[in-house]
């Protein structure tokens, strides 16, 4: 196995010299999107929007294996409907986009674009849940949904994205509660097994919750520059919204109740947190199971007897132990293709040429560290797959050891300053004063990203205040 120093794709900015840059650039360029007519509406490209339907598939199987339906609510909610939420609007009002004309009418109700479905899914359930028979609900829906966002970057924040709202009623609250903690380790299942992105995992402080909520838990992955990017989110509602909007049954003493309500969802975000958590100057490094290209063949003198024969056999070996292959026919020069196919991220890269043929083996890359290796012919399929889940495990492992490398413990305001200024999580405890927290904010431009489950006092005060601390809270600046 041979390990070489990978090249650097002059296209692309170093990360070094402007990371907000070389995202753009890698998202451009990597043919993961563009930019449409509309700021902040973009254009989900083949390759980019293949990511997503792999995320996708793996939280669609989850989901049902857990018991969710899926269905398909309006794009629009009326603003009258929208408004017997009053947290909820306050939430996303400075968000909302509004029709106010239908054809050539004024509309006496205005319609919102949905930022998000709660409000249909209670008109909804109000209509359909009568009993403790119906009980629970489980309903998932895979859409879009618009937030007018004044700043906005290519999958981190868009006016508009694609995402899945799951939205589920239940008979008590601790159901409800077990169901929004066990869709998040569904979220953080989904990091570690599909998207090798490790996730801390907790509570949101009162401030950070989602609007409307009573409990909000997040996933929160840590960036390459230290910042920390909200990945996913479940929230417990307790039965504010079923009264506010009605909805109510027959329990099982034949009186009459509200139901428990969560929500959960992730977004198209996820595709940033790839980019960022695992991509290097030459481009991408996607993780082998969301890739949608995990092994790419470049035919070496293609135009020589018995090259592209033999590539294409390998072709169909591959593809028919269900890795997602594809074989470059193209008339691109050997060098361009490497380029090209390190560029977009595809985990291994297998020439073959004359030589190889000969003496029957191939040349196998591996994209996330560059390493070269030879393999027979005759084991090369079972060596390809093995591959694969042995880049996984690295990428995973890498970026976890960066993830345990970037909390660090701050006893006071000097080191708070130290760490964020360096990047990572600042690890504080609190007082649970929202004084405290906007304080944070207002000296750092940093959040409470998360209470974490586990908690270690390791301080008795609070590094703000300097009363009795309580709460363990990682402190981050965000995306």
């Amino acid at each position: 196995m041979e390990n070489k120093n990978q090249f650097k794709n002059q296209s692309i900015t170093r990360q070094e010299d402007d990371f907000a840059q070389w995202y753009t650039d890698v998202c451009k360029k990597a043919e993961l999107m563009d930019y449409s007519s509309v700021k902040g509406f973009i254009i989900y490209r083949p390759y980019g929007y293949a990511i997503w339907e792999n995320i996708q598939n793996y939280l669609d199987k989850r989901f049902k294996e857990t018991g969710h339906q899926n269905v398909y609510m309006p794009l629009v909610i009326p603003e009258s409907l929208f408004d017997k939420e009053k947290e909820h609007v306050e939430g996303f009002a400075p968000e909302t986009l509004i029709a106010t004309i239908g054809g050539q009418n004024k509309l006496d109700d205005r319609l919102i674009i949905r930022p998000t479905s709660e409000t249909l899914f209670c008109e909804h359930f109000a209509k359909i849940i009568k009993s403790y028979r119906d009980l629970p609900k489980l309903y998932n829906q895979w859409c879009s949904v618009v937030r007018w966002e004044k700043t906005t970057r290519p999958f981190l924040r868009g006016s508009e994205f694609l995402w899945q709202e799951g939205h589920t009623m239940h008979e008590d609250e601790l159901e409800a509660r077990t169901e929004a903690l066990k869709m998040l380790e569904i979220y953080d299942d989904l990091g570690r097994d599909i998207l090798a992105v490790p996730f801390v995992k907790g509570r949101k402080t009162e401030k950070e919750r989602f609007a409307g909520a009573l409990e909000t838990y997040s996933i929160e992955a840590l960036m390459p520059d230290g910042k920390a990017l909200q990945s996913g989110t479940t929230h417990y509602f307790g039965n504010g919204f079923s009264e506010a909007f009605g909805v109510s049954y027959q329990n099982r003493d034949g009186k009459i109740a509200h139901p428990y309500q969560t929500s959960f969802g992730v977004s198209t975000r996820l595709i940033g947190s790839i980019i960022m958590a695992h991509g290097d100057d030459n481009g991408l490094v996607l993780p082998p199971f969301v890739a949608p290209i995990q092994v790419v063949i470049i035919p070496v003198g293609q135009n020589k007897p018995g090259v592209l024969t033999k590539a294409r056999d390998v072709y169909e070996s591959l593809k028919k132990e269900g890795v997602r292959v594809f074989i470059d026919e193209s008339d691109h020069t050997a060098g361009w293709k490497f380029a090209e196919y390190e560029m977009k991220g595809v985990p291994l890269r297998l020439e073959l040429g004359p030589r190889d043929i000969e003496n029957n083996h191939a040349t196998v890359v591996k994209r996330n560290d560059g390493a070269k290796i030879t393999i027979p012919l005759s084991s090369l399929v079972d060596q390809c797959k093995e591959l694969l889940n042995t880049i996984h495990k690295e990428m995973y492992q890498k970026a976890y050891k960066y993830l345990l490398s970037h909390i660090r413990e701050a006893h006071n305001l000097d080191e708070l300053k130290e760490i964020l200024d360096t990047g990572g999580y600042a690890k504080v405890m609190w007082c649970e004063d929202r004084a405290c927290e906007d304080k944070i904010k207002e000296m750092f431009q940093a959040t409470a990203r998360c209470i974490p489950f586990t908690q270690i006092p390791f301080d008795d005060v609070c590094p703000i205040c300097g009363k009795k601390a309580t709460k363990v809270v990682l402190f981050a600046k965000a995306y």
